[in-house]
């Protein structure tokens, strides 16, 4: 059996408790499914125009932005989303995966991340009302999602490491069509996102792979590499 090869778009660092819990996460993955995966990690600032993408069978946008560039960040995804590679976003990647989708699809040429320019018009991210920190909560999953087929119920808890989310102010216009709405939290205030029309396009806000820091396998990462070795 061929290894499913994942690029983990970010800027890795030791000190991250989520980039800690990755390599563990595919670690317990790899020896449940058996199947063999390959990961490397792709600094946002090596990813150019001639950047290689197509060689990796998915991709996942992972945790700590402001990354280093926002650029080789929303390339990585655009080419997963066009290209229809699976593709996993958590925390940061979640972030940047609404900005990617309202700049390229949606059209927002003056779309921004909060985080890097506050005062813009068009921040589709922003400060959450209360931050999530080492928060832990409950998520309500859409019945028949990707994300709910792969916890396998509709009702969760998970983990964040968080300050910014979508701005409310455009979240109509943000999920009218091909982006969903598929997980909101206890104030029902929106915590995942899925592409309609995409083999496994997932981002949430909170960080699934930390449960392997426990010793628990993440179903979301288990669904994400099921689709890689399904779609090669």
């Amino acid at each position: 059996m061929d290894a499913v090869s994942i690029a983990l778009i970010g800027d890795y660092d030791p000190q991250v408790t989520a980039h800690q819990a990755i390599p563990i996460a595919l670690g317990l993955v790899t020896e449940h499914l058996g199947q063999t995966v390959q990961f490397e990690w792709l600094a946002t600032e090596q990813i150019h125009a001639d950047t290689p993408l197509q060689r990796f069978d998915g991709f996942w946008c992972v945790p700590a932005s402001p990354y280093k560039s926002e650029d080789g960040a929303l390339r990585a995804i655009r080419f997963a989303r066009e290209q229809q590679r699976p593709f996993l976003g958590t925390c940061g990647g979640f972030q940047h995966a609404v900005l990617e989708y309202s700049r390229n699809v949606l059209g927002w040429a003056d779309a921004e991340h909060g985080e890097t320019s506050p005062d813009s018009d068009r921040a589709v991210l922003t400060p959450l009302t209360c931050s999530l920190v080492e928060a832990v909560d409950s998520i309500d999953l859409l019945p028949g999602s990707l994300i709910a087929k792969a916890y396998e119920t509709s009702q969760i808890r998970e983990g964040y490491r968080c300050r910014y989310g979508v701005n409310p102010q455009f979240e109509g216009d943000l999920f009218n069509n091909r982006l969903h709405e598929v997980g909101h939290d206890s104030a029902g205030d929106l915590r995942a996102i899925e592409l309609k029309d995409h083999r496994f396009f997932v981002a949430t806000l909170f960080q699934p792979e930390r449960a392997a820091l426990k010793g628990q396998m993440p179903p979301l990462v288990r669904a994400f590499i099921e689709a890689c070795a399904e779609s090669r």
